[in-house]
């Protein structure tokens, strides 16, 4: 007699404002991890970022590979453990550009296994991926600068827009 099978889901958070393609590679790397990957979009209703949120989720919708076991949902004003019980995760996907990503993001993982359980995985960013940035890439494109590359179509399409 075999136990039933659990889901294995992650969470992979952040602001993705706006989603960039390391973030992309994080996630569908996590994908092939888990069962699922519920791709957290965390914001403060309070502060403005440079997208709206509707408009993030609908760029990481639009910009995830249609059979990736991926669901994107937002949170306003939650702790990140919080989100993780509310949907059944059992840990935490985090991508890693270096060394700085890496001593920013373990107090973190330390701090939510101590307040929940939950474990971080993180998963080294491809190194095409290392300089991006969605603050860096912000920056550029606001200046006029080329990020064709760095973001998926939806999100270069929004800047030329404008």
């Amino acid at each position: 007699m075999s136990a039933a099978r659990t889901t294995r889901r992650a969470v992979c958070p952040g602001s993705f404002d706006p989603v960039t393609n390391g973030h992309l590679d994080v996630i569908e790397r996590a994908g092939v991890l888990f069962d699922e990957v519920v791709v957290a979009v965390l914001h403060n209703p309070a502060k403005r970022g440079r997208f709206p949120v509707e408009q993030r989720l609908e760029f990481l919708r639009r910009s995830l590979s249609a059979d990736a076991p991926v669901r994107v949902e937002a949170f306003a004003n939650r702790l990140l453990v919080d989100v993780c019980r509310d949907v059944g995760a059992v840990a935490v996907v985090k991508g890693l550009r270096g060394g700085t990503d890496f001593h920013y993001e373990v107090p973190m993982a330390l701090m939510n296994r101590h307040l929940s359980g939950v474990e971080t995985v993180f998963l080294p960013g491809a190194p095409q991926w290392e300089h991006v940035s969605s603050s860096l890439v912000s920056e550029v494109a606001a200046f006029g600068g080329d990020v064709s590359g760095m973001v998926p179509a939806a999100v270069l399409e929004a800047w030329r827009q404008g």
